[in-house]
């Protein structure tokens, strides 16, 4: 039996109610009023780690980039199935200073990450949206033994590091889902896509990138802990405090960067491309890091999960290629497989005999996408497609010899759902226990897209918008000579937008009843290594931001805000303002090393301010409706 019991947070002194049986305690980490996730999973750490003064008797001095961490927020850290490495705390107290580990809600740090939702004029929300830390091994390039030790030959002071020895760093996940046809994929997405990617690190055998192999360290194909020393620039690292890497930053006006001009009274001309429709190149993949050499087992996986497509759908998935997955599992390859297959066949060709090869988190995330879009999709095939009461039917219809059938009734609600949704999640990774917030930190981030959502990073020294994922529309000329083969007809709507079979999108998860044309989660995927400083910060938009905005509006309104968290509202806020027919709109902005010069490289947020007022006077005239 359940006792309610009444817990007091020292902290904020609010009282916190939770469950909690006599015979079985519940962990901390799941201490929910209403729980989130089955007792036999962990839920979702939607915080991070970090070390924090364990006494505010005495201010921190604002010596350096000061950043500000919710203290009323924190609860202290009991490490329970985790090694992780806690995030460093900022440059700003002395040795003397007793440090405390801590566990901070990323919502509640406002100064690092905000998010803000709206369901415009819609009667319902189907956007989600999901941030914290996943228990998945480190991707980052590992930082070569020059950068670590100082000119006197000894280690270099990391901020406050970590006391753990094996630990890795945190890995940070964001991500927002835009359900289509309803909530219930976008939903399903939210609380389980980061479980399948956990999963599918251990299927895969995944090791930190960070974990040192002298055997592998002498291959010459390979960037970070298995390959060849990382290339970053040693003059980045040399301050702890992160002032210099700020201060290294150029910042300068490229070449051809002009405002943004709204169109001419009285005439027709043609507004800025908004995000959603933007056909400009996203930034161009880093080579994969090699961290497993399970390479049977993962051909195996790959092998079944492309049969079961086959079986399920068939069409487009007889002959479709994942771009990670190995060519005898039907994939494109695995990262350098076709030179290893074409050293074998010809000995003397020039490709180095010591060229092996390997999977990354790349293959995972492959992986992990079409996976779940696998068990949602047999799952939704399984489900009647009429409500059994209506039908006069038993509603244990489906059971066996008195067996409850439990398949796939748990994914997606009790009804068969047809609808889908599209998913844009970021990963940052950092090779030490500095967060990647830092200005002196460099970290890697790996981005897999399916649909329209969007994902933007700001250069600190430009100020320009830099996209990281394409729009998977009918007109992407990739996207339509992947799907000309099986898609009959594409055909523009009354609003000048190519549809395939009715949709938007090319790729998505669910829309059961597209699959055989090719409507598949085949992720795009996007490795980029970012130094110290580098960006200001990170943007996930739905298309109900991105329908309406250019996508340096959005990057601008981000710059002249003070927080994240302030951006994030102003973002949604705008965009909701000034649509015609409202979307529901997601904003979420992670704070990256360069935010303390966000504003002044390029035009700072003077390039798109006249097309920003010119939309929301055209949003307040009251004769806008009747043009």
């Amino acid at each position: 039996m359940w006792k309610l019991s009444v817990r007091v947070n020292r902290a904020s002194r609010r009282p916190r109610i939770t469950l909690s049986a006599p015979s079985r305690r519940t962990p901390d980490r799941c201490r929910f009023l209403v729980p989130r996730c089955p007792s036999s999973r962990r839920c979702f750490h939607e915080y991070f780690i970090t070390h924090i003064p364990s006494s505010s008797m005495h201010p921190d001095p604002p010596r350096g980039p000061h950043h500000k961490l919710p203290r009323d927020k924190s609860t202290p850290h009991e490490p329970r199935g985790t090694n992780r490495t806690p995030a460093a705390a900022p440059p700003m107290v002395g040795p003397s200073r007793d440090m405390a580990v801590v566990r901070i809600p990323l919502k509640s740090a406002k100064h690092h990450f905000g998010v803000s939702l709206s369901r415009g004029s819609r009667p319902y929300n189907e956007d989600s949206y999901q941030a914290g830390t996943i228990e998945v091994p480190a991707f980052a390039k590992r930082r070569p033994m020059s950068l670590q030790r100082s000119p006197e030959g000894s280690f270099r002071s990391e901020v406050t590091p970590a006391d753990t020895a094996s630990g890795d760093p945190q890995v940070f996940y964001f991500a927002v889902f835009d359900g289509h046809g309803g909530a219930e994929c976008a939903g399903f997405l939210r609380e389980e896509l980061h479980n399948y990617l956990e999963q599918a690190t251990k299927l895969f055998e995944l090791e930190s990138s960070l974990k040192t192999q002298v055997a592998e360290a002498r291959s010459k194909h390979w960037p970070g802990s298995t390959g060849e020393p990382d290339d970053r620039s040693d003059t980045s690292h040399a301050a702890t405090d992160g002032q210099e890497s700020l201060d290294a930053i150029q910042v300068h006006t490229p070449p051809g960067a002009e405002p943004l001009k709204p169109p001419e009274p009285g005439t027709d001309g043609e507004l800025p491309a908004a995000g959603a429709e933007s056909k400009v190149t996203p930034l161009e993949s880093a080579p994969p890091v090699k961290q497993s050499h399970s390479i049977r087992k993962a051909e195996e996986l790959e092998r079944n999960l492309v049969k079961q497509w086959k079986d399920l759908v068939g069409g487009y998935f007889r002959r479709f290629k994942p771009d990670y997955f190995s060519m005898s599992a039907g994939g494109k390859g695995h990262p350098l497989e076709k030179e290893v297959i074409s050293k074998r066949a010809n000995p003397e060709s020039s490709i180095p005999a010591d060229t092996t090869e390997g999977i990354g988190i790349e293959t995972v995330l492959e992986y992990a996408f079409l996976k779940a879009d696998y068990d949602f999709v047999s799952a939704q095939v399984g489900k009647q497609d009429e409500d059994l009461v209506l039908a006069d039917r038993a509603i244990n219809d489906d059971d066996i010899l008195g067996q409850p059938s439990r398949a796939g009734k748990n994914i997606g609600g009790p009804k068969r759902f047809k609808g889908g949704s599209t998913a844009s999640i970021a990963l940052i990774s950092t090779p030490t226990p500095s967060p990647f917030w830092h200005p002196a930190s460099p970290s890697t981030l790996i981005t897999a897209h399916v649909g329209d959502t969007r994902i933007l990073l700001c250069d600190t020294a430009t100020g320009q918008a830099v996209p990281l994922t394409s729009n998977h529309h009918p007109s992407l000329p990739e996207e339509a000579t992947r799907l000309r083969r099986y898609a009959a007809t594409f055909v523009t709507d009354s609003f000048g937008e190519e549809r395939v079979s009715g949709l938007a999108n090319t790729r998505a998860f669910g829309d059961m009843a597209h699959k055989r044309i090719g409507v598949s989660a085949e992720p795009e995927i996007r490795r980029v290594e970012l130094s110290p400083a580098e960006y200001s910060f990170l943007v996930l938009v739905s298309d109900g931001v991105s329908g309406h905005l250019n996508d340096q509006e959005i990057v601008d309104i981000v710059k002249e805000a003070k927080t994240p968290e302030q951006a994030a509202r102003d973002v949604t806020g705008f965009a909701t303002e000034v649509a015609t027919d409202a979307d529901n709109a997601t904003t979420l902005v992670v704070r990256l090393g360069g935010w303390e010069r966000r504003s002044e490289g390029g035009l700072g947020s003077l390039g798109t301010k006249e097309m920003r007022d010119w939309r929301r006077n055209e949003a307040l005239d009251p004769r806008r409706s009747i043009r």
